[in-house]
C-alpha cells in the first residue's frame, strides 16, 4: 500500500502592527499631522447606477443574476455582491440559457451582445451612460468612413468593447510610446476618441503628438474621459504638492484608482499607494510623516475609505481637512430594461444612480 503525501497549507499568520509610538521613534514626526482629504472621491454616478442595478435584479428577480465581468472594478464591491447571490463569470457561453446576465459598466461589443441573443439570454445593459457616448462616437465615423485612433489601454473591458463597434476603423493607443506606429489612410479624415478612465495629462500628450504627426487629426465632439475621472485626478492635483504621503483606496485592476498614485507622485507628492482595504497600510509609510493625502478612486464605496481615516486617526493623524475642487451632482436613470420591472412591481426606491443619492455612512 502506498501512501500519498498531502500538502497542508500553513495558517496564513496576521503581521504585528508596529504602535504609533514605535513608528515615531524610528523616525520623528516634526509638526502636526493632519490628513488631506479629497473631494470629489469614490463612487461616480455610472458606478453607483451599475452597483444598484445588480442589487435591484437580485432583489426582483431572485439569485441567481450572472453578471459578465467585473460590475465595476473593486474587489469589495464584487464580493459583497457575490454574497447577495450575483455570479460572475468571463463570458456569456458561461451563463445557463435563458438565464439573466447583466453586461458591466464598462461596456461590451456589438458581439457580445449577440452572443447573449443567440443564448436565450435575458439581458440588463448596465454600461455607463459616458461610455455608451464613446461607443456611438465610434459607430458615427465609422460610418463615416473615418480612421479612429483610440487612446486607451489594450485588453482593458472598456476598450475592447469600443474597439468591438468598428474594428476595421479603429487602432488602439496604448500611450505616446505608441504614436510612431501609426498609420491613416487620410489624415483629413482621421479622428481621436479615449477609453473614459486615462490619466488626462498623458491622453492630452498622446495626442499633441498624435497632432504633429496629423495636424488636421479632429477631436471628439466633447471629452471622452468622464467627469469624475477628471475631478478625482484635479483634486489630487491640489493635495500632492503639500502630502508626505498619499493613499488611494481602490483596486489593481482599476484604471482610474492607479491613474490617481501616478498623478500623485507627479504633481509632488514624497510617496504613494493604492490599496484595495485598510489592513493593507503598511504602518512604515508614515514614518516621517505629517500630511497624508487620501482619496480614492471612482468605483470605491466610501465606506472603505472611513476605515483608512480611521487607521490613520490610531496613528494620530486625527486633524481631517477636505479639499474641494468641484462638487458633483450627476444623476443616471438605471437601466431601461430593469426600469420597466420597477415600474411594474411598484418599486419607486433607488431609480437613479448618481453621487449624493446613496447613503455613504
Amino acid at each position: 500500500m502506498t501512501s500519498t503525501a498531502v500538502s497542508i497549507p500553513m495558517p496564513t499568520v496576521p503581521r504585528r502592527r508596529r504602535s504609533p509610538e514605535e513608528v515615531h521613534a524610528a523616525a520623528p514626526v516634526t509638526g502636526p499631522k493632519k490628513v488631506l482629504l479629497a473631494a470629489p472621491r469614490g463612487y461616480c454616478a455610472g458606478v453607483d447606477r451599475a452597483v444598484i442595478a445588480v442589487e435591484k435584479a437580485l432583489e426582483h428577480y431572485g439569485p441567481p443574476v450572472y453578471v459578465r465581468k467585473q460590475i465595476v472594478h473593486n474587489v469589495h464591491v464584487v464580493s459583497s455582491l457575490e454574497e447577495q447571490g450575483a455570479i460572475f463569470v468571463e463570458e456569456t457561453d458561461e451563463v445557463p440559457e435563458g438565464a439573466l446576465v447583466i453586461f458591466s459598466a464598462h461596456g461590451v461589443s456589438p458581439a457580445v451582445v449577440q452572443s447573449a441573443e443567440d443564448r436565450g439570454l435575458r439581458t440588463i445593459d448596465a454600461t455607463c451612460p459616458l461610455v455608451t457616448k464613446v461607443h456611438k462616437e465610434a459607430v458615427r465615423f465609422a460610418k463615416e468612413d473615418y480612421d479612429i485612433l483610440l487612446i486607451g489601454h489594450e485588453g482593458h473591458e472598456e476598450v475592447e468593447g469600443t474597439a468591438g463597434e468598428a474594428p476595421d476603423h479603429i487602432q488602439i493607443i496604448n500611450g505616446p510610446h505608441e504614436v510612431d506606429k501609426v498609420t491613416v489612410r487620410d489624415p483629413e479624415k482621421t479622428i481621436w476618441l479615449s477609453q473614459t478612465t486615462l490619466s488626462v495629462d498623458e491622453t492630452m500628450e498622446t495626442v499633441r503628438l498624435l497632432k504633429d504627426r496629423f495636424p488636421t487629426l479632429q477631436d471628439p465632439p466633447s471629452d471622452d474621459i468622464c467627469y469624475a475621472t477628471t475631478n478625482r485626478q484635479v483634486a489630487i492635483k491640489k493635495i500632492a504638492p503639500q502630502a508626505d504621503l498619499v493613499i488611494v483606496v481602490g483596486s489593481a485592476n482599476s484604471s482610474n484608482s492607479v491613474r490617481l498614485v501616478e498623478v500623485a507622485l507627479e504633481y509632488g507628492a514624497k510617496s504613494s499607494y493604492r490599496v484595495d482595504f485598510a489592513n493593507e497600510v503598511d504602518e512604515s509609510w508614515f514614518e516621517g510623516v505629517a500630511t497624508v493625502g487620501v482619496t480614492s478612486g471612482a468605483s470605491v464605496p466610501e465606506v472603505l475609505v472611513k476605515d483608512v481615516l480611521r487607521l490613520l486617526a490610531d496613528y494620530g493623524y486625527g486633524e481631517v481637512q477636505e479639499v474641494v475642487t468641484a462638487e458633483e451632482d450627476l444623476l443616471f436613470s438605471l437601466p431601461k430594461e430593469l426600469r420597466a420591472t420597477l415600474k411594474k412591481a411598484g418599486d419607486v426606491t433607488r431609480a437613479l444612480g448618481g453621487r449624493g443619492n446613496r447613503t455613504t455612512s
